[in-house]
């Protein structure tokens, strides 16, 4: 089973958010019929906000994207809110991405690596971009712990071995005791 997180960016607080969610650009809303030249300077400037935002949301995301191949689950979701032209604009958006555990320790060592990068790609992580982040470390941290283990578990039996090995050096040819004494 895999597990997933979502890497977010701040939202703007521009304009109310909408329910809409999901791939694509900027759409107009239903009914709206504003010419952009009927748009006051205030509201013009509150449009060029958030093409900015949109801007910024999208490149964002797909930074994200870029650093997390093979890892990012599915396309980036984007949450839009409509501007005063009638138009939605993504201002939040997120990237699932695959945290869960691989088997081998080298395997998570390199999957947290990639998991941090894919989360502090973007030029401005968000808060959920530092906790993902976190979380590959945390799994890079396990693969590690896990590799030394087993690194500490092959040495102790490859000393085992050592010394079963001298024991049997010394005594080969040598006529086997018939009785043995730790007292005698």
């Amino acid at each position: 089973m895999s597990s997933a997180v979502s890497l977010n960016p701040a939202a703007s607080s521009a304009a109310p958010r909408t329910a809409a969610k999901g791939p694509g650009g900027a759409a107009e809303a239903p009914g709206a019929g504003k010419a952009k030249q009927e748009l006051n300077p205030a509201q013009q400037r509150q449009v060029a906000r958030l093409q900015q935002v949109d801007k910024n949301v999208r490149a964002h995301e797909q930074a994200h994207i870029a650093a997390g191949q093979g890892l990012v689950r599915g396309g980036p979701t984007y949450s839009y809110t409509y501007g005063p032209d009638g138009k939605q604009y993504a201002t939040g958006g997120e990237v699932g991405i695959d945290t869960s555990p691989a088997r081998k320790p080298e395997d998570n060592i390199q999957k947290g690596r990639q998991i941090q990068a894919a989360a502090l790609a973007p030029a401005d992580p968000s808060p959920q971009d530092y906790r993902v982040a976190a979380a590959g470390l945390s799994l890079e941290q396990q693969g590690r712990a896990e590799q030394a283990a087993q690194r500490r578990d092959g040495s102790a039996e490859g000393q085992g071995d050592a010394a079963r090995q001298r024991v049997e050096k010394a005594y080969a040819g040598a006529p086997a005791p018939s009785t043995f004494s730790a007292f005698a």
